[in-house]
């Protein structure tokens, strides 16, 4: 496995004296798929947020290729910014915007590229995610598991080097999020970018993970392989595992705001 592009050290967060996180340490591999699975509430996309910058933590570090954001001066911040994309579990597809602007607003607010250049880069990944068809179309002219393809493209449309992606099933039914998985897979193995997925989609995601990162009490307390997943004897790990048993083994390697 490649060495770690993100070091996150003993991280902390807590909301209206609440602890969410209680002293997190995860180390995420440069070009692999890290996925971040625990109970609901555990403060996984939390954890997201801290990554690409959208939340500060109490205390603790998050660390890129061995620099800490918080010793990062404001021109550093943004380069790294510039390198990261966020897939939101709602996807957040404007509804008032063609797929082709959707896609588009990335290159013309973050990148300010000029429009010849916008329309190469939308086009391009149109086409490679089979999306050729609908750039005059708007989001609720098409299906969910389409809607996830162009949230999909927006993401990528940047290039980015990181890409957190938010419970990037979530309602839809079982054919559509193997295939969105597939997806996911397949777009990182084709355009080499390092993701990190919060996801409760067990034992699917072990298909495609490299890493399998388990968030209990606050904590990651477990961190391995898809296979040592289903074979670990750690507790909550294991609380997991009865409905991830039923697929056999992986194919490869107050409110809180969760």
């Amino acid at each position: 496995m490649s060495t770690s592009l993100i070091e996150i050290e003993d991280l902390r967060k807590s909301f209206q004296g609440r602890p969410v996180l209680k002293g997190v340490n995860l180390s995420i591999p440069a070009g692999g798929l890290t996925a971040v699975i625990g109970k609901s509430g555990e403060g996984k996309s939390v954890l997201l947020k801290h990554i690409i910058g959208l939340m500060q933590p109490d205390s603790g570090d998050v660390r890129f290729e061995g620099r800490a954001l918080a010793d990062m001066n404001q021109a550093e911040r943004r380069g790294l910014k510039a390198v990261m994309s966020y897939m939101f579990q709602g996807m957040a597809l404007f509804d008032s915007l063609t797929v082709f602007d959707n896609i588009a607003l990335p290159l013309r607010e973050k990148l300010r590229l000029k429009e010849p250049e916008v329309r190469a880069r939308v086009m391009r990944k149109l086409a490679q995610l089979e999306l050729s068809d609908v750039p005059g179309k708007f989001p609720s002219q098409l299906s969910g598991g389409m809607q996830k393809r162009v949230a999909l493209a927006r993401a990528l449309v940047t290039e980015p080097r990181i890409v957190l992606f938010d419970e990037p099933t979530t309602g839809l039914d079982p054919l559509r999020k193997r295939a969105v998985f597939r997806l996911i897979d397949d777009s990182r193995r084709s355009f080499g970018f390092t993701a990190v997925m919060v996801t409760h989609d067990i034992p699917d995601v072990f298909s495609i993970a490299d890493t399998v990162a388990l968030l209990d009490e606050g904590r990651i307390v477990f961190s391995g392989t898809s296979r040592e997943a289903m074979e670990s004897d750690q507790p909550m790990m294991r609380a997991f595992m009865p409905v991830a048993a039923q697929a056999g083994p992986p194919g490869g390697g107050s409110h809180v705001p969760e």
